[in-house]
């Protein structure tokens, strides 16, 4: 951090399962209000920056990156319905990715300007914090040159890298937007109707979690780990929402 031994306060926000749309709309406020301060056109009574980490899943969801194809949908809108999604055009980067039941979804919030300005390690960074969770359950998570995210490496039942975690950003006068999508008990037959974040290479998938160790996992408790590694890895301290 560099700003002294000041640490930042963040807020969280633990929604459990909702709407995606309703998520973007309080995402896009937050983000305003980020922004707004900055250009001091609103004066907040609370000397504490309010950085926000939302924290949810959500029901059956494709979305698709400003860098990414629509192709890459394997549905049409008929297919959609039957396998109960929607679908969403966002302006992260990115291809197309999914959300569902099962699966972490966190959107930090932050002005870097009180962390540090630096795209890169901020999307390092939250790769760390999903490589420390993981790790907690004997999972070795590792980065991918070229490629965002966390990934598991090929081992005796798999001979191909899984990605676990996705993670796709938009910065906007150094506040930061989206996050990542962590697969916990995630059904990955959702991966199926898509080119998961334009990838399709045959020596890559996806996984969870639940996939990788053989047994559903608590979701709470797995959420509890992540919210102390965030704290730890970008050295601020984590207050709950209420």
């Amino acid at each position: 951090m560099e700003h002294g031994d000041v640490r930042p306060q963040v807020t969280v926000q633990e929604l459990g399962l909702v709407d995606y749309a309703t998520t973007w709309e309080d995402q896009t406020r937050i983000h305003r209000l980020l922004i707004d301060r900055k250009r001091q056109e609103v004066h907040f009574p609370d000397p504490v920056v309010p950085h926000q980490f939302i924290l949810c899943e959500h029901p059956h969801v494709y979305t698709l990156g400003k860098s990414g194809h629509s192709d890459h949908l394997l549905l049409d809108e008929e297919g959609l319905d039957r396998v109960g999604a929607t679908f969403f055009r966002i302006n992260r980067g990115g291809d197309i990715t999914y959300h569902g039941p099962g699966q972490i979804v966190g959107y930090p919030i932050l002005d870097l300007e009180d962390f540090y300005r630096d795209v890169h390690r901020y999307v390092r960074e939250l790769e760390e914090v999903i490589i420390r969770v993981i790790a907690e359950y004997g999972l070795t998570g590792q980065r991918l040159e070229g490629y965002t995210g966390v990934w598991l490496p090929p081992d005796d039942r798999h001979p191909i890298y899984r990605k676990i975690c996705a993670i796709g950003v938009h910065l906007s006068r150094w506040v930061t937007l989206h996050g990542f999508a962590f697969n916990v008990n995630t059904d990955l037959s959702y991966f199926g109707h898509i080119v998961p974040c334009g990838i399709d290479d045959r020596d890559k998938g996806v996984t969870s979690m639940a996939n990788e160790l053989g047994a559903s996992m608590n979701l709470e408790e797995v959420q509890d780990r992540l919210k102390v590694h965030f704290a730890h890895v970008f050295h601020c301290d984590l207050t709950d929402h209420h």
